[in-house]
């Protein structure tokens, strides 16, 4: 028997379903040259996104993503096509949070994702040793 829903197509439709459509707006960081862009997110999962940048990057490159109600994400840039890319996240998340309205909090935050998002330590704050 001839199944048309092998690995790969299961793949396809399960990637497909998981996706939330949606237009929010974030801010895209290059943690190599400390270079931040906003951008558009015209899809998110667990995974990753789908994001409108007008500038040209590579794939492979290292970038953090601010989401409202969630904070800062690592990831990599995982495909490059004219004016628009896809992240790749190192961690999944949960893509309703980013629906969350604005100053929810951000203590359900998982502890992957906490050291990303704490707040810088002031010099002032530093001991010598």
């Amino acid at each position: 028997m001839n199944n048309s829903f092998d690995d790969k197509n299961m793949a396809a439709v399960k990637r497909g379903m998981d996706r939330d459509s949606l237009l929010l707006k974030a801010v895209l960081r290059f943690p190599a040259s400390q270079d931040e862009r906003e951008v558009r997110i015209r899809n998110l999962s667990a995974g990753g996104l789908m994001a409108e940048l007008p500038i040209q990057v590579s794939r492979g490159d290292v970038v953090e993503v601010h989401l409202r109600s969630i904070g800062w994400i690592s990831g990599h840039i995982a495909w490059v096509t004219e004016g628009r890319i896809g992240i790749a996240f190192d961690h999944p998340i949960n893509p309703k949070d980013a629906r969350q309205p604005v100053g929810a909090t951000e203590s359900k935050l998982p502890y992957y994702l906490k050291k990303l998002n704490a707040p810088a330590v002031s010099p002032s704050k530093l001991r010598r040793v």
